[in-house]
């Protein structure tokens, strides 16, 4: 009764209100006996509501369905341990000249490492620029990488500039690369242009959704955006050549997602080396478009990339920023940024480079 007086102090005459539950339609003024007038704390309907539509169990039509699988149970246990590390890695790291890839009165791009956030990169740049007299108080990260995913990382010196590449990425005038180490079953393609949905709910992983979920509103109020990724595969089982950046949109299959994949990602026999170039920017793009087509980034637990492979174990997953192309914003030079490839890309197409 105490409880009830909590929650149940009055109510107005004839208020009624209905919440919607999986074949049922609850009235609240019928949820307690005659004795007790009905619920009228709005906090208390809404919070009511609000957890069960966070619910992964909600079944309702009116969200649109992931077509990708939650988080594995292995993510949940490895994934603490790697931001952990990589925390204390990011604590003590030290841009060097050594990491510049280019660098111009108005921008600079450095070769991040893995398992250094981006953050980190940025803050340590100052003593690295202090005899340049750039003004560090306008530095500013052009893009973004993920954590664990090394390569070319673009930063600008002036907020004018920074502008400009806010504005060139907004219209895809910048052209991204990327090389991904995947584990799964060889592809029967060669290049391949996925389009689909992205987006997470309040409390999710991301997932892939159907494109044309794209604009529909996910529990939490977020919105499913477009995301569309070209790849071409460069190496299977250590047989390929590595090609020049070029088009990967000439002669390409494309894939329009609308339903959840048939290939699935618990067949790990082959080794694939893809490259990547997302047309859009969202977050884990590239990872969630390897889980998709069933080749999933090795290292990438998240994703369901393998954690040990013949005989070991792998601390991140295999993600490069291999490449930027774009109008430089103040010469109008054309301009293509390359990183050195990490090891584990040249070791696939070692006969290549010997």
């Amino acid at each position: 009764e105490k409880f009830r007086a909590i929650l149940v102090k009055s109510l107005e005459p004839k208020i009624q209100m209905t919440v919607k539950f999986p074949l049922l339609q609850i009235p609240l003024i019928n949820i307690f006996p005659s004795s007790t007038r009905v619920f009228r704390h709005r906090r208390f309907i809404f919070m009511a509501s609000q957890s069960y539509f966070d619910s992964p169990s909600a079944a309702t039509t009116d969200y649109p369905v992931p077509l990708s699988p939650p988080l594995p149970a292995l993510s949940k246990d490895i994934e603490p341990n790697r931001a952990l590390t990589a925390s204390s890695k990011s604590a003590l790291f030290s841009l060097s000249r050594s990491h510049v890839i280019f660098e111009d009165e108005w921008i600079i791009a450095v070769n991040k490492p893995q398992g250094i956030y981006c953050e980190s990169v940025l803050s340590s740049l100052p003593d690295l620029l202090n005899d340049t007299g750039a003004n560090v108080s306008e530095l500013h990260l052009a893009n973004r990488l993920d954590r664990d995913t090394s390569g070319v990382m673009l930063i600008t010196k002036l907020h004018k500039v920074a502008a400009k590449f806010v504005k060139a990425f907004t219209d895809h005038k910048v052209r991204k690369t990327y090389l991904a180490y995947c584990v799964g079953l060889a592809p029967k393609w060669e290049k391949i242009t996925v389009k689909s949905g992205h987006g997470r709910s309040k409390y999710g992983a991301w997932r892939v959704y159907a494109a044309s979920d794209a604009g529909r509103k996910l529990p939490g109020g977020s919105l499913v955006k477009d995301m569309e990724t070209s790849f071409e595969v460069l190496s299977v089982n250590g047989l390929g050549c590595f090609k020049e950046v070029s088009d990967l949109r000439k002669d390409e299959d494309v894939v329009i997602v609308q339903e959840k994949s048939v290939i699935g990602c618990d067949v790990k026999k082959d080794e694939i080396l893809v490259r990547a170039s997302p047309r859009s920017g969202r977050t884990h793009q590239i990872r969630l478009h390897c889980q998709y087509l069933g080749i999933p980034i090795r290292g990438d637990v998240r994703y369901e990339g393998v954690y040990e492979w013949k005989g070991s174990r792998y601390d991140s997953h295999e993600l490069h920023a291999e490449s930027l192309s774009f109008e430089h914003p103040i010469t109008g030079k054309p301009m293509l940024l390359q990183a050195p490839l990490p090891s584990w890309a040249i070791q696939p197409l070692r006969s290549q480079f010997e």
